[in-house]
């Protein structure tokens, strides 16, 4: 972290001249995380301002969007989020099936909500373990990752792929989940409340951590609303909105007294870890409450519809399904769209993560565009950080849970 010579500025005050410095925190800082690079004008340890420099991961993923279709490009969208990519694709597909105007089946929609807050859970547990590592609270990271581990497995099993399954396609999945699979969720259930409480006996009441974050980085409500926080940022800080709820998809509006909002009203950092912590509890109970009453019946929609893509044994025994697999793959083919825009929101780990799509008819978006939570929330940073010292950095950054992959889209 190079600094810069001593720049002398005018007093706010006017009275006396100041010797500030310029410190680079990242791209390369290990409490970054990823490639996020932040300017800090320091008087001392104190942060006088901080200016956050994005584009150090520039992939062009909204790009892609034009040129892939609709189920290529659920492949880009497990990258932009990839602590829990499954829920990107839910989110992606969501929106392309409002366009084109697809009811996807029951188990469809139980088994998307079981991934998603699987995902959840897992965004959580590397959110918690992170922050807790970044203050020196090694630990809590083991716990976490060891419980992480189970959720990829399942994973594995349902998508055959550990960490971008490219699991969900227009209109349903890639395949249905095996029994197998149904175990495996089940045996998460039972065991996930120990590694909980684990956590919970561990940080919660720990000085250490409560000192470096309790009154550190507070957003108030009125700020977090007017900066277009959501997620558990937003929540954090007494803003009572969820989409799950508010806005119900998927299997939620069956599920909705399965679980219940978490908010706090410090909006501190320490609020943040809790509201984070009591999500994963939410999720675990609509885990447990949809694996136990998952719909039988397909997972996709009738392939008289043609709008998804036929199994192996539809392709290879008739030739309805050979054609049909054929066309959408064909670039001159594929589906039918509208020629219109939509927009499609979900409550994801982070907040609320939308996709724009403008469709000119064909199989691919005309534009796409993302809303991705860590951008809006970086963009908060300079805010929250003014007056604090150096060392709270990785505090305010860890409750944040910044991806880098969605601030370069």
């Amino acid at each position: 972290m190079p600094i810069e010579a001593a720049t002398p500025v005018e007093d706010l005050a006017g009275a006396d001249q100041e010797f500030l410095y310029t410190l680079n925190f990242g791209p390369q800082h290990p409490a970054t995380h990823t490639t996020l690079r932040l300017i800090l004008t320091l008087d001392g340890e104190t942060i006088v301002k901080a200016v956050p420099d994005i584009g150090y991961l520039h992939s062009g993923f909204e790009k892609l969007g034009e040129d892939l279709d609709f189920n290529q490009y659920v492949t880009i969208v497990d990258r932009m989020n990839y602590i829990s990519p499954v829920a990107n694709e839910v989110a992606w597909h969501h929106t392309i099936e409002k366009l084109i105007g697809i009811e996807i089946t029951p188990r469809c929609k139980y088994i998307r909500t079981i991934l998603a807050e699987l995902a959840r859970i897992s965004d959580h547990l590397l959110c918690v373990g992170a922050a807790a590592l970044d203050l020196g609270a090694l630990t809590a990271f083991l716990y976490a990752f060891n419980a992480r581990e189970k959720v990829y497995n399942i994973i594995e099993s349902t998508a055959g792929q550990r960490f971008h399954p490219s699991y969900t396609r227009v209109g349903g999945l890639m395949a249905d989940i095996s029994d197998d699979v149904v175990d495996l969720i089940r045996d998460f259930v039972k065991t996930f409340p120990k590694v909980h409480a684990d956590i919970v006996r561990l940080l919660n009441r720990n000085r250490i951590f409560i000192d470096r974050t309790k009154g550190i980085g507070v957003l108030t409500k009125e700020e977090a609303i007017n900066t277009s926080c959501s997620g558990p940022v937003a929540r954090a800080s007494g803003v009572v909105r969820d989409l799950r709820k508010d806005e119900p998809y998927l299997a939620y509006k069956d599920l909705a007294g399965a679980f219940k909002v978490v908010c706090g009203k410090g909006g501190d950092c320490y609020n943040r870890y809790l509201v984070r912590m009591g999500e994963m509890l939410e999720s675990w109970k609509i885990i447990h409450a949809a694996v136990e009453n998952l719909p039988t019946g397909p997972v996709n929609v009738d392939l008289n519809d043609k709008l998804t893509i036929p199994d192996k044994n539809a392709t290879y025994r008739s030739i309805e399904g050979l054609i049909q697999h054929f066309e959408l793959f064909m670039w001159n083919r594929r589906w039918e769209t509208p020629t219109e825009e939509v927009y499609g929101a979900h409550e994801t780990a982070n907040g609320e993560l939308g996709f724009y799509v403008v469709a000119d008819g064909g199989g691919k978006a005309f534009r796409a565009r993302t809303r991705p939570p860590s951008f809006i929330h970086f963009a908060v940073f300079p805010m929250m950080m003014e007056g604090h010292q150096i060392s709270d950095v990785p505090a305010v950054l860890g409750s944040l849970n910044i991806i880098a992959a969605e601030l370069d889209r």
